[in-house]
């Protein structure tokens, strides 16, 4: 089985759901903050990656609450979750790796260490 590219919505959703579970809200504001307001999530947006998470068994959900009369869903990342976030960020950090050694070959980055 091949597995799909993550989306960086995925990513991110991953990432602040390392820290602990959250409600849609509450991870839309921390996927905001974690991109400095460059990825924002929208409730279709935010539902649709939920549920391919879940289906992916990366993310479950946690608990409900109601708060202020409206049900709230929790969710949490799975121990798979945090594997397949584990290998993500190594993939993507090989390939920033690889970005930069280009650009400083090509001078367009200053050449790392050694600097003080």
């Amino acid at each position: 089985m091949t597995r799909r590219a993550m989306s960086e919505q995925s990513f991110l959703m991953l990432t602040v759901l390392a820290d602990g579970a959250l409600h849609g809200y509450g991870i839309v504001r921390a996927v905001s903050e974690l991109s400095q307001q460059r990825v924002v999530l929208r409730v279709g947006t935010l539902y649709g990656v939920i549920d391919r998470l879940c289906s992916d068994g990366l993310v479950e959900l946690d608990s409900e609450q109601v708060h202020n009369g409206r049900l709230r869903r929790y969710y949490r990342i799975t121990d798979n979750g945090l594997t397949t976030l584990a290998g993500e960020t190594a993939r993507r950090s090989e390939v920033v790796r690889a970005a930069t050694e280009r650009l400083r070959t090509r001078g367009l980055l200053p050449e790392s260490g050694g600097t003080a």
